[in-house]
């Protein structure tokens, strides 16, 4: 057993001189055909984070482990490929292959999972290192999307040495990731930024300020950019979000384990009453009253969406995992697709998923077995503008991480604007859930017929209605003063 094991890690252990000029090259054996870079948050998991950062450390080079609070991913990746291209340019075959078969596997939450893929993605690289996903966090939607589970996983040795053996027979596939753009006039008097009152938490960490000269830059205008990779939302499900993350920051040492996290999060959407949303939020919070919103579909021109008037969360979605799991689109019947010109959800077709939830009860729907959302359009693009009305804020969420979002006060326009901005490679197992357009169509069409019965008539509804169905709650760069221990 002990040189079975052995003869794995060869699989996956890189030497030090590949990341170190000043160590000599000697008795370098043959190239491993899965070189690694291990990517670990050891704040995440309580201390679990800690624990599999041992492991990995004891069990490959350590040279090829890091944890992301002590070294940023992108200082890490630009100086590994930096050594990689000179060992290159001296004919270093060896080097060559290690640049050819590296993958990355980053331990962490979806959070964590999201600044690493808008790292490779920034480095646009001729072929992006794909990507496999530890499960560290609470929701764990990108691990789930593609089948490294969504439960926090072990740490000890045979569990590691599981998880490389899978990282060892996944294959690569594409997933889109999308640019968001989020514009807000400038305050009339004083310098303070728009946002600047309220704690920012990391998915606006993850803008990017456009520069003056940047061509999205508009005069009197405060415009920010960024991107995600599972999902954009606004209303009920990002204000719970908002509340647990607020709730996590006063008390962190509350939020060590899962478990405790789901359960807070359960309990936080029923206190804030979105079990009875037409008592505790007006109407008039409602999307169809907050925003004006613009759909694209690929090649077309920008066309209006109709949001229904009870709708108070809508949520814009990539993968088919939310909140832990749920999958708020669902599978559409063939007379669907049909009528309503819908395609099955792939995750790299350059589209994404819109859909309504009315409250709480509406998402309970999502435990059943074909169980959805309202759905609402597929887009390539979509833009919201936010005008003056009954709200002077509203949250919204990317890829788990919330805000409180400011809305106009008097005739200015907010807009938030989203679009395709291109793809990186993940590792996926057998037991992927996402599906490819690279698929084979009669395999993905309808899930060996688990059709729902795709009845969308709740559209509607009588508001009555609500109690009969519970709204679904549960990136790019990130700056060195941002608090990595939140990133969970």
């Amino acid at each position: 057993m002990a040189e079975s094991n052995s003869d794995l890690l060869k699989e996956f252990c890189i030497p030090t001189y590949i990341f170190n000029d000043e160590t000599k090259i000697s008795d370098v054996p043959d190239a491993p055909k899965f070189p690694v870079l291990v990517f670990i948050n050891s704040k995440s998991g309580g201390q679990l984070g800690g624990d599999l950062l041992k492991t990995y450390k004891s069990i490959l080079n350590e040279h090829q482990v890091f944890d992301v609070g002590e070294e940023a991913p992108d200082k890490v990746l630009h100086r590994v490929y930096m050594r990689l291209e000179k060992l290159k340019q001296e004919k270093d075959e060896f080097a060559s292959k290690i640049h050819e078969r590296l993958r990355i596997i980053v331990a962490g939450g979806d959070g964590t999972a999201g600044w690493l893929l808008g790292v490779v993605c920034d480095l646009k690289l001729p072929h992006p290192p794909p990507v496999a996903t530890v499960p560290l966090g609470t929701g764990n939607n990108l691990p789930f999307s593609f089948g490294w589970g969504k439960k926090n996983p072990g740490t000890d040795r045979n569990s590691v040495l599981s998880f490389l053996e899978q990282v060892m027979k996944a294959k690569e596939m594409k997933i889109d990731n999308w640019h968001i753009l989020m514009r807000m006039r400038a305050p009339k008097e004083g310098s303070c930024d728009p946002i600047a009152p309220l704690e920012l938490p990391h998915s606006l960490h993850a803008f990017g300020r456009v520069s003056s000269t940047d061509e999205l830059n508009m005069e009197g205008y405060h415009t920010f950019r960024g991107g995600f990779w599972n999902y954009f939302s606004m209303g009920m499900d990002a204000q719970v979000s908002y509340a647990f993350h607020t709730e996590r920051k006063l008390h962190p040492e509350k939020f060590k384990n899962q478990l405790v996290n789901q359960s807070t999060y359960a309990k936080l959407g029923c206190t804030q009453g979105w079990f009875a949303a037409s008592v505790f939020h007006p109407s008039s919070k409602n999307v169809a009253q907050l925003a004006k919103v613009k759909i694209m579909k690929k090649h077309g021109q920008w066309q209006d969406l109709q949001i229904p008037n009870s709708i108070r969360s809508i949520i814009c979605l990539n993968l088919p995992s939310f909140s832990g799991g749920l999958n708020p689109w669902g599978t559409p019947n063939s007379r669907k697709l049909r009528d309503r010109d819908l395609t099955p959800p792939f995750v790299d077709d350059g589209l994404l998923e819109i859909v309504g939830f009315r409250d709480a009860w509406h998402g309970l729907v999502l435990l059943a077995p074909n169980g959805h959302g309202t759905r609402l359009a597929q887009a390539h693009r979509i833009r919201f503008e936010f005008h003056k009305g009954a709200a002077d804020h509203t949250f919204m969420r990317i890829d788990g991480e919330p805000w409180k979002q400011p809305l106009p006060i008097d005739d200015d326009t907010v807009v938030v604007e989203i679009s395709h901005l291109g793809q990186v490679n993940m590792l996926a197992t057998q037991n992927c859930r996402s599906k490819s357009v690279r698929d084979d169509p009669s395999s993905t069409s309808h899930h060996n017929g688990e059709e729902d019965d795709d009845s969308d008539e709740e559209d509607s509804r009588n508001e009555a209605d609500e109690f009969r169905k519970f709204g679904a709650a549960a990136t790019f760069r990130i700056p060195d003063e941002v608090d990595i221990s939140q990133l969970s």
